[in-house]
């Protein structure tokens, strides 16, 4: 399993170290939109950069800023039971790729 530092108010945490609420806490990459049910009613959404496969709906976007880290909870809580890498805001997914040895 490979680890990493970052300093964080002046504490190195390692990967095994950060919890939930370490996750929880960090200032995500937000994309609101809204967009149309299959009935025309507009819902909202929120997207996080971090996370491709996260988004969250409700009907207003109130509602859906208030509410969206309970989702955002379960998935963390998912990626670390698994042992999976969470990117954090300003990580770029593209980091660990040796793009010379993936190209010719």
């Amino acid at each position: 399993m490979w680890k990493y530092l970052k300093i964080i108010q002046n504490t190195t945490m390692t990967i095994d170290e950060k919890d939930i609420e370490y996750y929880l806490n960090l200032d995500w990459t937000l994309i609101h939109g809204t967009d149309l049910d299959f009935n025309g009613n507009t819902y909202h959404y929120i997207e996080i950069k971090e996370f491709p496969n996260f988004a969250y709906c409700a009907k207003t976007q109130e509602i859906a800023l208030e509410n969206y880290k309970k989702q955002l909870k379960l998935m963390i809580q998912v990626a670390l039971e698994n042992g999976d890498r969470i990117l954090e805001p300003g990580e770029d997914p593209d980091d660990d790729i040796d793009w010379e040895s993936v190209c010719p």
